[in-house]
């Protein structure tokens, strides 16, 4: 019994002090980005442009055709129920607003997490186990300043340009199920999509990825600050970023989706 309250507060002891770690670093992240600048010592432009280019250019085309072809699927599961009611048209409302509210955002997040979460963890963790960070210390450079604030501002930006374009994606989907296989007018689709679509269901959707992206970052970076034992720790790390992002980003969609929800905006 005493070695089971033991194994139980050794635990509860190791998930305090992660988290106590994970909040520091996050601490330190938004000191380097809005009070670094003021004691001279910027971000350089060149490394958050290259990051938007190789988180948000190069997941393009992932991004567009996992969220189409969920539009699609979207569209043909509903429409074979809507079809029971006599409600066929209103597939193009209600793919329109899942996407834009729920499945674009989540869908974009998971992908860039799996994408752009793994190969930060990877990056820094193999940085770490080579002893980089700790020469970036030796010479007076903030490892935090140098690696994960780039990261951090340029996948801040990105997610929600990858979700409007996931979106643009899912909504595209779904109107050429409905066009070409369901026979809807082209017009009369468009005007049932936009018609039940409100400002909240955008907001809504664009205000997630804001969200996902800190939680992506900041993942990723402290779990490859945190790895140990050569390149074998490198490749658990980065297993358990990915799970614990994909985790972590469900958990805050539902968190964000309640605030919505029980509280009018």
């Amino acid at each position: 019994m005493l070695k089971l309250f033991e194994i139980v507060g050794r635990r509860t002891i190791n998930w305090f002090q992660l988290s106590v770690d994970f909040i520091r670093l996050f601490i330190e992240t938004l000191y380097w980005i809005f009070v670094g600048p003021f004691k001279g010592k910027p971000i350089k432009s060149k490394a958050v442009f290259e990051q938007m280019v190789f988180m948000g250019s190069n997941s393009v085309i992932i991004v567009f055709f996992v969220i189409f072809f969920t539009g699609v699927v979207l569209a043909m599961q509903s429409a074979h129920q809507l079809s029971k009611m006599g409600g066929t048209i209103y597939v193009a409302s209600l793919v329109t607003i899942s996407i834009c509210r729920e499945l674009g955002p989540v869908l974009a997040a998971l992908v860039i997490a799996g994408r752009i979460g793994a190969a930060i963890t990877a990056e820094i963790g193999s940085m770490q186990v080579n002893e980089q960070l700790e020469a970036l210390d030796t010479m007076a450079i903030s490892p935090v300043r140098y690696l994960v604030v780039p990261k951090f501002i340029s996948l801040f930006f990105m997610l929600p340009c990858l979700t409007v374009i996931g979106d643009a994606a899912g909504i595209l989907g779904g109107y050429v199920i409905g066009v070409f296989t369901l026979d809807i007018n082209p017009a009369l689709y468009m005007q049932t999509a936009l018609k039940y679509l409100t400002l909240k269901d955008i907001y809504t959707g664009l205000s997630k990825p804001f969200v996902f992206a800190m939680i992506i970052t900041m993942v990723g970076a402290f779990m490859g600050i945190k790895t140990r034992g050569g390149a074998v720790g490198v490749g658990k790390a980065t297993t358990i970023s990915v799970v614990s992002s994909f985790i972590l980003i469900i958990v805050a969609d539902c968190i964000v989706t309640g605030v919505y929800y029980f509280i009018n905006f």
